[in-house]
């Protein structure tokens, strides 16, 4: 996969962080992100990501086992990361450190 393919925007980065060692669910990610003191992400952003990341091979996602929550009727979705994913966001670390790690060449080398 060419890195062209690893493209992440800074909210997909963010979002495969909170899944990088464990599997979740939406608000689960959400909590991770906000309590590790990230940026807020809305439900609005998150499942449009999150369903873009799953196109992309990056996320699988599943349903849990356990019984619907008792105040949404709902079973809730789980997501992990993928290989791929988990190469998209190594690439990401690695330009956010060669950037920061850059240092101009003197003139006339």
């Amino acid at each position: 996969m060419s890195t062209q393919d690893l493209r992440l925007t800074p909210n997909q980065e963010i979002i495969l962080a909170a899944l990088q060692f464990k599997r979740r669910y939406g608000l689960e990610i959400l909590q991770a992100i906000e309590q590790s003191g990230g940026k807020q992400i809305g439900f609005n952003s998150l499942y449009p990501n999150l369903k873009k990341l799953e196109q992309k091979g990056f996320v699988k996602s599943e349903w849990g086992e356990e019984a619907p929550e008792k105040h949404t009727g709902a079973r809730r979705k789980y997501y992990r990361i993928t290989g791929t994913g988990a190469e998209a966001l190594e690439t990401k670390q690695l330009l956010l450190k060669s950037i920061a790690h850059w240092t101009p060449e003197p003139k006339g080398a």
